[in-house]
């Protein structure tokens, strides 16, 4: 688990960059396909949390959080 919130969507957000990236480079590839050769060995979760993650809207969220809460030291990656 992610130490808070801010990590744990920007963990989000590179798991959904990386399915974004590979549907755009070869668009035939399913999302078992992406999870099999990409996500398990890098980031160690099961399909389950992977599909669940690909509905959370990281990003908007991640801005939120930067506009919410101005006086925190959020990196801007």
């Amino acid at each position: 688990m992610a130490y808070n919130k801010y990590y744990y969507y920007t963990r989000i957000a590179e798991i959904q960059d990386i399915v974004l990236d590979e549907q755009k480079r070869d668009c035939g590839v399913t999302l078992i396909g992406i999870y099999r050769d990409r996500i398990r060995t890098k980031f160690h979760i099961s399909y389950s949390t992977f599909n669940n993650y690909l509905g959370i809207p990281a990003k908007n969220l991640l801005k939120e959080m930067q506009e919410n809460e101005p006086e925190k030291n959020f990196k801007n990656e």
